[in-house]
């Protein structure tokens, strides 16, 4: 009776100290989104924006996430390079940078544009922070020359920083009158469920590059 009693305990103990180390990895990962309106979620709920709707659909493939989102709706890549430190706050520890789609309806230099993404990555990756960096395709009435330049700067960026690069952030939506609000531009919550279909796979892979994680 008592070596039963003394293994029920042992047993008991040694499933206490199994999940210890799990409960460890289980803290959430701390992520912001840093972008402009697109992200941001302009015209919808905040529960519909992409920020909220990664965190859900992460926390359904049981990764659990403090999500940011410091998407600011008209923002360009210089907007966010110079908002950056305030935006992306210490211990923060993966980032999605989404910035660009205003350059491109403006017409911004791309030489401009690739100045502060390049800023952006370089101190981002200087602060130990995952970054993935999501891509942006030019309009076409500025032409062709000025499409090839602003499309260039984002596989570019990724390849010189060693970082994950998402090649479109509106893959699956763009153009598509049903996933876009009126001003067919930015997405419908339907539009946004499709962008984290979409992006879900290559984020677990972001976050499975953080120590502990295990997407």
């Amino acid at each position: 009776m008592h070596i039963l009693v003394l293994t029920i305990a042992l047993a008991a103990s040694g499933t206490a100290l199994a999940q210890t180390p799990a409960a460890r990895e289980a803290k959430p990962v701390k992520m912001v989104v840093l972008g402009d309106s697109l992200s941001a979620g302009l015209g919808l709920p905040a529960p519909a924006a992409f920020p909220a709707k990664l965190q859900k659909a992460l926390k359904d493939n049981g990764i659990d996430v403090d999500m940011i989102n410091a998407g600011v709706s008209g923002d360009t890549a210089s907007g966010g390079r110079d908002r950056l430190d305030w935006s992306v706050p210490e211990g923060t520890e993966a980032v999605i940078v989404e910035l660009g789609a205003n350059d491109a309806l403006r017409g911004v230099d791309p030489a401009v544009t690739r100045a502060a993404l390049s800023d952006i990555l370089g101190r981002l990756k200087a602060r130990g922070m995952a970054v993935l960096l999501c891509g942006m395709l030019a309009p076409p009435n500025y032409g062709h020359d000025y499409a090839d330049r602003f499309n260039a700067i984002y596989p570019e960026l990724s390849q010189s920083f060693s970082v994950p690069l998402y090649p479109f952030f509106l893959n699956g939506v763009a153009a598509d009158a049903k996933l876009n609000q009126a001003d067919g531009i930015h997405p419908t919550a339907q539009g946004v469920d499709i962008i984290v279909q979409n992006m879900l796979p290559t984020v677990q892979a972001l976050l499975g590059t953080i120590k502990g994680q295990h997407p």
